[in-house]
């Protein structure tokens, strides 16, 4: 399934490579928006009319879009392990479901922050869930997110399965409320106001150090789950499913809307780089996507 904007690691690979003694001394912001199983032709910026997404749209208007740049595979973790890693996942034989990414890897936080970078993640990792190959151990300084490959979006107590695992921050647990892809959201745009000020509050040099966010959704993964802020937004779907997925796809958009606006109220629009790209696209049709447990789905 085709990129929206660009592969990543070309765009990056010549800022990974540099050390802190003979980078530029002024060096982009760097934020990766990842998708997760997105319909290539469920953006406005792609044709869609059904599904407002202004934010994806905004980036693809005011940026440059590689119509022709396709994944690397047709699974979530492969996809991820190329991109975290800089390199062809067959690399480190992982060509399918679950991983680890191996230690051995250099990542692309890890290079990053050698070049002089803040490094965080929010969102999905799916490269390992054992000590050793989390996201703060790969590279992150910060993480908050999930391990696996999917989760609820409307978390229920006591859940159980890899679906209801507890979300994270760094490594503990913490009691998470928000409808998932709004607490993405937020928690992006709270990475980039920390980046922006120091400790005191007030607004940082302009050499303090610039920082790399990679925020990995699991929207629109299934399961298909919306709150009545998004669905009602499109009473002209009268497909539950398309107006679940659609709800979804909104609710994303809004999240990405939340860390452009940090962007700008901070200064930092100007001074970022930012990517938005897709796993591998969508693996069901959403006439098929019926109300399965989260655990009956692979996790792609």
């Amino acid at each position: 399934m085709k990129h929206l904007i660009t592969l990543t690691a070309l765009l990056l690979a010549p800022l990974a490579v540099l050390s802190a003694a003979d980078a530029p001394k002024q060096k982009p912001n760097i934020i990766v928006i990842l998708a997760d199983d997105m319909g290539y032709a469920d953006i406005g910026a792609h044709g869609c009319k059904d599904i407002p997404t202004p934010n994806i749209d905004q980036l693809a208007k005011g940026g440059a879009r590689f119509t022709d740049a396709y994944a690397n595979g047709s699974f979530c973790t492969p996809t991820r392990a190329a991109l975290m890693s800089c390199r062809y996942q067959h690399r480190y034989g992982i060509e399918d479901l679950g991983g680890p990414l191996p230690a051995q890897a250099h990542t692309l936080p890890q290079r990053l922050k050698a070049a002089g970078y803040v490094t965080g993640m929010v969102g999905k990792w799916h490269l390992g869930s054992t000590e050793g190959f989390t996201p703060v151990d790969c590279g992150f300084d910060e993480f908050f997110g999930f391990v696996g490959g999917g989760h609820q979006y409307i978390i229920q107590p006591g859940g159980k399965g890899e679906y209801n695992a507890p979300i994270l921050r760094n490594r503990e647990p913490v009691n998470e409320q928000r409808y998932l892809t709004d607490a993405f959201g937020e928690e992006a745009a709270a990475f980039v106001e920390r980046c922006s000020t120091t400790k005191n509050e007030e607004p940082r040099t302009t050499n303090a150090k610039p920082f790399f966010l990679y925020l990995a959704f699991n929207a629109v993964h299934t399961p298909l789950q919306a709150i009545e802020k998004y669905r009602a937004r499109f009473p002209g779907i009268t497909d539950p499913k398309r107006q679940t997925y659609a709800a979804m796809l909104s609710a994303m958009d809004d999240a990405i809307g939340l860390v452009l606006t940090k962007l700008e109220e901070t200064g930092k629009l100007n001074q970022t780089l930012i990517v938005f790209t897709n796993d591998n696209g969508k693996f069901w049709n959403l006439g098929d996507a019926e109300d399965m447990p989260a655990d009956s789905f692979s996790g792609r």
